[in-house]
């Protein structure tokens, strides 16, 4: 089986588990609230809902970015996900005004508990099932590279923490025979939930602008600079983009003018091996542009028959020299 294939069925098995879960805790949740009445066990319910919407987003999302490569998507199907993300997120946003509207209407007109000991055992039971799913599926998506199972674990874990701000106000709403404590409570979890879905959304809109993820472009260069060879006289234009579990890297290489075809694709497959050990679905693309005299002393290449001056100049390669243009100009 291709890494592609293993990577799809794990992601494809995580969202099943997840929906199977998802739809578990909801049962139990609803349940929960019809037997207590309580705004902040209804605002857990609601989460457990957009979980379930979400979750079959994802799974979809899943489903289709594995689609290879066809005529209408040159470059895959890969950024369905940064929709899914997005979905997440504004689903994630409803439900929480739906949670402060309601638990504002019960903070005002009052509202009646009952078995709250029972509501108590069913949350406390969910927000630790929960916490484990969601550090599942965030832990599987950055084995696969699948930023809709991050999201969704995420989401996930928000379920969780919301389970366990509800927990903390049954507790005292149980000590102090405070009702009102429970839809404060609930408001309180709302908007950490908001919190949450703008986060999703800004992912999925900086993914959908191909905003560039400074933590991968460290990667990328640092694994450039650590396999740097002496006849690599320049590289610049570095530039990249992902779509799913894939990544799109190019830029601009100079080589001596002497080297064949052969030697230039060389070049690129060791490359391309070379990034793929932090970027398993890698696809590099290399422009090789060829050297001419006035190089030469920026060439670290001692066995070159063709130099025409010593090797005097010396050039940092970091990651703004790499993202930025050629040296050539800088030469006098």
């Amino acid at each position: 089986m291709s890494p592609d294939s293993n990577n799809f069925t794990i992601n494809k098995n995580a969202a099943i588990i997840s929906m199977a879960v998802g739809l578990i805790m909801f049962a139990s949740k609803i349940s929960a609230y019809i037997i207590t009445g309580s705004s902040a066990i209804f605002s857990d319910a609601a989460e457990s809902v957009v979980h379930i919407f979400a979750t079959g987003m994802a799974l979809f999302s899943i489903i289709l970015s594995n689609k290879p490569a066809d005529e209408s998507h040159f470059y895959g199907h890969g950024n369905v996900e940064y929709f899914s993300a997005g979905i997440q997120g504004f689903l994630i946003i409803i439900a929480a005004v739906v949670i402060i509207f309601e638990s504002a209407k019960d903070l005002i007109l009052g509202v009646e508990l009952q078995k709250m000991d029972v509501g108590l055992y069913v949350i406390t039971a969910a927000g630790i099932i929960n916490l484990l799913l969601g550090l599942f599926l965030i832990r599987t998506g950055k084995k696969t590279g699948s930023i809709t199972l991050i999201a969704d674990g995420k989401h996930v874990l928000t379920d969780s923490y919301t389970s366990i701000g509800v927990m903390i106000g049954i507790i005292l709403v149980l000590i102090t025979g405070l009702k009102f404590i429970d839809p404060i409570f609930a408001i309180f979890v709302a908007t950490n939930i908001l919190i949450t879905g703008y986060k999703l959304i800004r992912q999925s809109v900086g993914g959908l602008m191909n905003e560039t993820d400074l933590s991968i472009l460290k990667k990328i260069t640092d694994r450039i600079l650590s396999i740097r060879k002496e006849y690599w006289i320049d590289l610049h234009q570095l530039r990249f983009w992902t779509s799913g579990d894939r990544i799109f890297i190019d830029f601009h290489l100079i080589i001596p003018f002497y080297f064949t075809v052969k030697q230039s694709h060389d070049e690129e497959d060791y490359i391309k091996e070379e990034l793929r050990k932090d970027f398993a679905n890698a696809d590099l693309k290399i422009h090789f542009d060829y050297c001419w005299g006035e190089l030469c002393k920026l060439c670290q290449y001692q066995n070159c028959n063709f130099r025409k001056e010593s090797y005097s100049q010396t050039i940092n390669w970091n990651k703004e020299k790499l993202i930025g243009g050629t040296v050539i100009p800088k030469i006098e």
